[in-house]
């Protein structure tokens, strides 16, 4: 898989951009670029499986960027930032990032959390490994959860976009139903490391789920906060439908 595995680096200091390139060459096919121009020209001239991304573009934003890949099936998005603002994190999360790590990096860091997504991107939901074998779907309120395809399907048949930390956190969430989870349980299924301190990514996932699935996302019946704890569905175990 490594080696036929593409990653576009977008960053504008020279001297990150070639350590990063560097870094990841050595199992994966890089294209670095130094502005958000040339990336959108990559973008649409060919295909990657995970963006590495800037924040700060002598073109735009990063952020910009990254919003304007819109909810579509496209590539993984890790962002690398100087910025520490807990503030730009979420954002980027809200945008559909899969994950984000701060300068300056530990190279092992970065290659671990590359990685982490890539796997994360072939693997099978977590929630399924966790419950011994590989359900077609699972459902919900007459939600509908399918596995192979990764698609959310609400009552009435249409299809809602989920991200992929979207879909595996509410596959978890959804296969381990009546169980409470705390924020570091959730994490590490999810993307496979602790939480740090003061790390909001849980919260952010389970907001941006409770208004795509939750009828008053402000008075949740689906995913219920546990206080002091974490997070559990409020769905009994549900029966895997097999083909």
């Amino acid at each position: 898989m490594a080696e036929q595995t593409r990653i576009l680096i977008v960053e504008d200091e020279a001297v990150t951009r070639d350590l990063i390139a560097t870094l990841l060459r050595k199992e994966y096919a890089v294209t670095p670029v130094a502005d958000a121009a040339t990336a959108v020209k990559q973008l649409k001239s060919g295909s990657f499986d995970l963006l590495v991304l800037d924040l700060n573009l002598p073109d735009g934003d990063g952020l910009t960027l990254a919003r304007e890949l819109g909810p579509r099936p496209g590539p993984a998005v890790i962002i690398v930032t100087a910025r520490s603002d807990d503030v730009d994190r979420i954002i980027g999360l809200e945008l559909g990032a899969d994950d984000y790590i701060t300068k300056p990096f530990n190279p092992r860091e970065l290659m671990a959390r590359v990685k982490a997504v890539l796997r994360r991107m072939q693997a099978p939901p977590p929630a399924a490994a966790a419950a011994g074998g590989s359900p077609a779907a699972v459902t919900f309120e007459g939600w509908a959860l399918d596995m192979a395809s990764r698609s959310l399907t609400d009552p009435k048949g249409n299809d809602v976009h989920l991200t992929r930390a979207e879909f595996d956190l509410l596959a978890v969430l959804a296969m381990r139903a009546g169980r409470a989870q705390t924020r570091d349980q959730l994490l590490d299924a999810i993307v496979g490391r602790e939480s740090a301190p003061f790390d909001r990514t849980i919260d952010v996932l389970i907001a941006r789920l409770r208004r795509k699935i939750e009828v008053d996302p402000k008075s949740p019946k689906l995913i219920l906060t546990m206080p002091g704890f974490g997070y559990k569905f409020a769905e009994p175990p549900p029966a895997a439908k097999r083909p």
